[in-house]
C-alpha cells in the first residue's frame, strides 16, 4: 500500500514523503502514483485535488471506448495495459491514468518494472520531464523499451530451444518439455503484441485530444516508430515459434510411427505362429499325432512355430533392407 508524490524541482522530479493528509494538502505535485492504496489514502487524493479516481480493485479490461475518455470537468482518463513478466507467468496489468490540472494520477494494483524504472530516471536525471504529460509519455516509452527487452530475451530462449528441437534421438518426454517451453514463449509474445497495441491506442488518443506540445508530438512519433519496429519482431517470433512447434510435433509423429511399425512387425511375425498354436489346441491335432507320445508331438509343434516365426522375421527384414538400398540408390 503505497502513495508516491513527485514534485518538479530544478528540472528534476523529487519524491515528497507523505505521512499525513496535511502533507499531501501542502504539496504541489506533478505526479501522484498510487499502488494498492488504502481507502483512506484514496479519499485524501480525491478530496484534496477534486478528482475522480477509480479503485484499483475495480480495474479490469474494458473496451477501447470505455478506457479513453474525457470527463465534463476536463479530467482526461486512460486505462492502459502494462506488461508484467515473471519467470513462470506473463500477463498484463491494467493501470488507470488521470490527467487533471497539470497533475498525473496513476492508480494500479501491483508493482510494475516500468514504474520502478521511471521512479529511478525521474529522480536521477535533470530535465527528464517538464510536466505531467511528459511523465505519462515517458511511462509509455519505457513500456515499449521493456517490451523490446523481453523480445530480445525470447530470441535468446528460442535459440536454446531450437538446439533441442533439431537434435536427433529425443524422447517423447523431452519433446513434451520443449513444447511447454515454446508455449510459454508464445504466450509472452502474444502479451507483448497486445501490450504495444494498447500503447499505440493510448498515444493516438492523446494526439487526437490536441493537448500535446510540439516537442511532445515528436516524442509520440518516436514511440510509434519503435512500436512499428516491434510489430515486425513479434510477427517474426510468431512464425519462428510455429516452425519449432511444428518440428517438435513432427518428431513426435515419427516416434509414434516407429512404435506402430514395431507393433506391425510383431503382429505379422506372430500371425502364423498363432495359427499353428490354434491347430495344436484342436482335437484333430491329437488324432493326427495318435500313437506319438505327446511330449514329442508338442515339442515338434513348438519347434515348427519358432522356425516359422524366425523365417517370417527374416523375410520382413530382407524386404526392409532392400527397400532401404533402393531408396539410397535413388537418392544417389
Amino acid at each position: 500500500m503505497t502513495i508516491r508524490v513527485f514534485d518538479l524541482y530544478e528540472g528534476r522530479l523529487c519524491q515528497i514523503p507523505i505521512y499525513r493528509r496535511e502533507d499531501l494538502a501542502e504539496a504541489h505535485p506533478v505526479w501522484i502514483d498510487l499502488v494498492t492504496p488504502e481507502d483512506e489514502q484514496l479519499d485524501w487524493v480525491r478530496e484534496i485535488f477534486d478528482v475522480h479516481l477509480p479503485n484499483p480493485k475495480d480495474l479490469t479490461y474494458q473496451e477501447t471506448s470505455a478506457r479513453f475518455y474525457v470527463e465534463e470537468n476536463g479530467e482526461l482518463h486512460l486505462h492502459s495495459d502494462f506488461l508484467l513478466d515473471w519467470e513462470d507467468e506473463s500477463r498484463k496489468v491494467v493501470v488507470a491514468f488521470v490527467l487533471y490540472n497539470g497533475i498525473l494520477f496513476s492508480v494500479r494494483a501491483e508493482e510494475l518494472p516500468v514504474f520502478r524504472l521511471q521512479h529511478v530516471r525521474v529522480s536521477a536525471q535533470a530535465g527528464y520531464v517538464s510536466d505531467a504529460k511528459d511523465v505519462l509519455l515517458n511511462l509509455f516509452a519505457i513500456d515499449v523499451e521493456y517490451s523490446a527487452n523481453e523480445l530480445e530475451d525470447i530470441y535468446a530462449r528460442l535459440e536454446q530451444v531450437g538446439k533441442q528441437v533439431f537434435r536427433s534421438n529425443k524422447t517423447n518426454e523431452e519433446a513434451a518439455k520443449i513444447l511447454t517451453a515454446i508455449s510459454l514463449e508464445e504466450d509472452l509474445n502474444g502479451c507483448i503484441r497486445r501490450n504495444i497495441l494498447d500503447t499505440r491506442n493510448a498515444l493516438s488518443f492523446l494526439t487526437r485530444r490536441k493537448i500535446l506540445s510540439i516537442a511532445q508530438h515528436e516524442d509520440v512519433r518516436e514511440i510509434l516508430h519503435d512500436i512499428e519496429s516491434l510489430d515486425g519482431h513479434t510477427t517474426f517470433l510468431f512464425n519462428k515459434i510455429n516452425f519449432q512447434m511444428d518440428a517438435t510435433v513432427g518428431f513426435l509423429n515419427v516416434n509414434q510411427n516407429e512404435n506402430l511399425k514395431r507393433l506391425t512387425i510383431i503382429s505379422v511375425v506372430f500371425m502364423p505362429i498363432n495359427v499353428l498354436a490354434g491347430i495344436g489346441g484342436m482335437s484333430e491335432f491329437t488324432m493326427m499325432t495318435q500313437g506319438i507320445p505327446w511330449p514329442i508331438a508338442y515339442s515338434a509343434l513348438v519347434m515348427v512355430m519358432v522356425a516359422i516365426g524366425i523365417m517370417t522375421f527374416m523375410v520382413l527384414r530382407t524386404f526392409e533392407n532392400r527397400k532401404i538400398r533402393n531408396h539410397r540408390a535413388r537418392s544417389d
